[in-house]
């Protein structure tokens, strides 16, 4: 198997602070504004309050916008230098890194989702479904921050769309 299919790096321009893109990424409020519909972040068995910023070895529950509260993801913070660095495990509880430094005067917001290349079929199904969504939800963090437009599906019953 190539390296191809081992991982995947994409990026997004954004006109908004570097630090109010990485609350985005690192707090409760942050992550509810553009990517999930609740976000609970705990240190140890202690919840962290909305505003502060996840660490390294917190976990975190998930839950998305547009599904039933029944479906949701677990995992960790891996690595948070609150400012510029954030990675934490995902698909098949494998790194996400986020990384966020200043190009041609805009915040680039950087994303590397890395896979175990053990079984094909399944990277390339985690690969394929996992860029399709990482590209929405960065065009929608790009949204959010830039005019406040959020573009995610609100509707349960409204299934099978890009937006969800």
């Amino acid at each position: 198997m190539s390296n191809h299919w081992s991982e995947f790096k994409l990026r997004v321009n954004i006109n908004a602070p570097i630090d109010k893109a990485y609350a985005a990424w690192a707090t409760q409020e942050g992550l509810e504004s553009w990517f999930l519909s609740r976000a609970d972040l705990t240190t140890g068995m202690t919840p962290r309050q909305r505003g502060d910023k996840a660490q390294k070895g917190d976990e975190y529950e998930f839950r998305w916008v547009g599904h039933p509260d029944s479906v949701s993801h677990k995992g960790k913070v891996i690595a948070a230098d609150g400012k510029s660095q954030f990675t934490f495990t995902f698909s098949q509880d494998l790194p996400v890194s986020v990384s966020l430094y200043r190009e041609c005067e805009e915040t680039i917001v950087e994303l590397v989702e890395t896979f175990d290349p053990t079984d094909e079929g399944v990277v390339r199904k985690h690969y394929l479904g996992n860029m399709k969504g990482w590209i929405f939800y960065l065009i929608n963090l790009k949204s959010v921050l830039e005019g406040g437009l959020d573009l995610r599906n609100r509707k349960v019953e409204l299934t099978n769309v890009i937006t969800a």
